[in-house]
Parts: structure tokens; sequence; C-alpha cells
């Protein structure tokens, strides 16, 4: 069994949101945050895996599609208090970029980019009136590094970070911290339909070698970086870019 890193109490009367979290990073972030005491709500389009998950951690599951970015409004103005929010929703689709069209881009900059600044927009009111707030932006080292067919995506969550400093800045006065987290290759359902459809063990072993520690991350290590900005202790650390990546970004 896994050592906790935090104690049980360490969120206790906090309430989070968290999105695209059914499974992978996003059900880990829920489970911890669920163990160490703060009052979850988060949402997934995918209905049994979301169902299962509050099931197990007593958590609330709200179903809908992220890119549908007035229902993602009009939802979060029904939730009573956001204390903590963590964009974690993410979607890529490999293609190079004369592949795509603007469709495409409209989907990916949606998911990955608008539901963030709507999350943001509906939450900061709570946080600001209250005098704190925690938020923690998902993007990615392709953000940082670039992506060979995943343009749109790196661009998408490039955007999140320069989002995510300004947020910072304009918000410190009110007690609100808003940090970022940049995965490298992790083991999450996502990771491993890419791997499938794109390359096979070639393409998992070319992520390993990436990275400097020469392995697969775990959605359990980045969801522990992800609580940490959350918690008491990191309430000095605001604007900051953190690779959980094994290295890859260095």
């Amino acid at each position: 069994m896994t050592q906790e890193l935090f104690n049980a109490s360490a969120l206790e009367g906090r309430t989070a949101l968290v999105t695209g979290a059914a499974k992978g990073i996003g059900a880990e972030i829920v489970r911890i945050m669920s163990r160490t005491g703060a009052q979850v709500t988060f949402v997934d389009r995918n209905q049994v895996e979301g169902v299962a998950l509050a099931g197990e951690t007593g958590a609330t599951f709200l179903c809908g599609d992220l890119s549908d970015t007035k229902w993602l409004a009009h939802t979060m103005e029904q939730l009573s208090a956001i204390d903590i929010l963590v964009n974690n929703v993410g979607v890529d689709q490999h293609a190079f970029f004369t592949e795509t069209d603007e469709d495409d881009w409209d989907f990916l900059l949606g998911i990955n980019l608008k539901s963030v600044f709507t999350t943001t927009r509906t939450a900061l009111p709570h946080m600001q009136k209250n005098g704190f707030g925690r938020i923690v932006n998902i993007a990615s080292e392709a953000a940082r590094k670039g992506s060979k067919g995943g343009s749109v995506y790196a661009a998408a969550k490039g955007g999140v970070i320069s989002f995510t400093k300004s947020i910072a800045q304009e918000n410190a006065r009110y007690g609100i911290t808003a940090n970022v987290i940049c995965p490298g290759p992790v083991r999450t359902p996502l990771l491993e339909k890419a791997v499938t459809q794109h390359g096979g063990d070639k393409l998992e072993q070319a992520m390993k070698g990436a990275t400097l520690l020469g392995r697969l991350g775990t959605p359990e290590e980045v969801a522990n970086a992800v609580v940490f900005f959350v918690t008491d202790q990191a309430g000095y650390i605001t604007a900051e870019v953190l690779g959980v990546s094994g290295g890859m970004g260095c």
C-alpha cells in the first residue's frame, strides 16, 4: 500500500472542483482530495466511470461535455462555493497540422483552453469574496517543448500556462494562488490509446527514452503534486510551472 503523503484533515472544510476526472490523473486527484477531507465535485462526460468513482470516494459527480461551455458555466453557478479548482481535462488528436481543420482547432481549443477560461471565470468571484483560492491547471510538457503531430494541443496547453500566470498576477491580492503542472508521459488511458493507435511498444519506448528516469509516470505521482499545491504548505507558491515528467522538460 502506498504511504499517504498528506494528513487526513489537510483539506478539511475546503470545497474542490476537478474537471476531466473520471479516470487517469483526475481520478487520482479526486481520491487523494477526498481522503484528505475536501468536499469534492468532479466533472466528466464518462457516465459509467464517473458514477463508479463517486461511489468509491463519496465525491459528487456531474456528467457533462466540457466543450459545452454554456452548460459548464451554468453547472458551476449552481455550486455554493469553490475553494479549490483543478482544471485537469485534456484531449488530443494525433495529426500533423496540415491535416487538421478549423473544426479540429475549435474542438481542441474548446476543451483544453476555453473550458479553463469558463471554470476560472465562474470560480473567481467565490474565491475573491472569501479571500482564499487555489487554482491548479494541468498543462503538458508539450506546451513547453512542442509536439510533433500535436501542434494544436500543444498550443492550447501553452495558452493554459500563460493564462495561469496572468490569473496569478491579477488575484494574488485576494489570497488566491494559481499554478501549473506539466506532466510528461504518464500511464493513463489517454496515453495507452495513443500507444495502441500510433506505434505500440516502439512509441512507448520512445516516450520512456525522452525522460531522464527512463520510465512512464503514474497518475498518483502527478496527483500528489497537484494536492500539494492546494494545501496550506504551498500558500507562498504562485505563478509557477512544475514539470512532473521524469526530467523530460530539462
